[in-house]
């Protein structure tokens, strides 16, 4: 089969594009002949050598999976030949980058159908990551107040969505590239942090400070005075401290997405439902994910780029 993989880490220079074995599912896993397998930075830190999972060399980059079952391993029950799924797979195992890929029969679900099949690779990890920071760190409930910070990304996206279709009142920080897509996912309010401080844009406290974007200690400390007392500060930058205010009542969460078949499952059905939108940025062909790789480093793209592979 083809695949992109890295046999060092490096630079996006160190992937290749050639062939690779086919996998062969083992206990509790399936195959899937993959239809797109979604880019995202933790990609890149991975094959760059920055995040610490214990991949082992040659190495197939892609946690985010849409495809069809094609083989079943020994005891897997409730998963059938033919089915269309998707999947955040185990990151320290080989990944999506490639015609086929094995996964934890537990970590995929059903795909939904209102979509391609491909684009729904965009869902699982920035879907999931949005909801648990929301729901399971956040405890968002209806007529809170959230500012999001960094709303113009994948993760944001979903966050604005789901909020906003949870009663919050939302406060969303994009560039003016992204204005558009966050109004349009249902932010009540948009601070365009390039040209506004958003510190000074914010004047009534806020239940849930949700960081998604780069930031300093600092400015991150600054950010919570505006978080109220009682609040949630919630993070996805495990580089940076998420800070809280204990005397305050204000706790801290740094968020690490993990799969939840019961979430993902839900997920899905708002996007069958047309309650919850996937933007897919950019469709490639698997053979031009190095070069994403490139463009991502050099800060290049925004929003979800998915990579399809060559059919079978």
């Amino acid at each position: 089969m083809k695949a992109v993989r890295f046999h060092e880490t490096g630079g996006p220079e160190v992937l290749r594009y050639e062939d690779a074995e086919m996998p062969v599912p083992g206990p509790g896993q399936v195959r899937i002949q993959v239809a797109g397998s979604a880019y995202s930075p933790a990609d890149g830190g991975i094959r760059g050598g920055f995040l610490p999972f214990p991949v082992t060399l040659p190495h197939i980059p892609g946690y985010d999976v849409s495809g069809t079952i094609d083989a079943l391993g020994d005891g897997v029950v409730g998963r059938t030949l033919g089915e269309e799924v998707i999947g955040f797979i185990p990151m320290d195992a080989d990944g999506a980058a490639a015609q086929y890929v094995v996964a934890p029969a537990e970590a995929v679900g059903k795909a939904p159908t209102a979509i391609p099949l491909a684009d729904a690779a965009g869902l699982p990890s920035v879907g999931l990551t949005a909801s648990q920071a929301l729901f399971e760190a956040g405890e968002l409930k209806a007529g809170q107040r959230v500012l999001i910070n960094g709303a113009g990304g994948p993760v944001g996206g979903y966050a604005v969505q789901l909020a906003h279709r949870a009663g919050a009142y939302v406060i969303a920080t994009a560039s003016p590239r992204s204005r558009k897509i966050v109004e349009a996912a249902g932010a009540d309010e948009v601070i365009d942090h390039t040209a506004t401080s958003v510190l000074d844009a914010v004047t009534e406290p806020v239940d849930i400070l949700l960081n998604l974007a780069p930031i300093t200690p600092e400015g991150f400390t600054a950010l919570v005075t505006r978080v109220q007392d009682g609040g949630v500060v919630v993070s996805t930058t495990p580089m940076v401290e998420t800070p809280g205010d204990e005397e305050r009542g204000v706790r801290a969460v740094t968020i690490y997405v993990h799969t939840d078949a019961a979430v993902l499952a839900g997920l899905v059905a708002l996007i069958d439902s047309g309650d919850l939108h996937v933007e897919i940025a950019q469709r490639v062909p698997l053979s031009e994910l190095p070069s994403i790789h490139r463009q991502a480093d050099a800060g290049e793209i925004h929003g979800k780029v998915v990579a399809v592979p060559p059919a079978v």
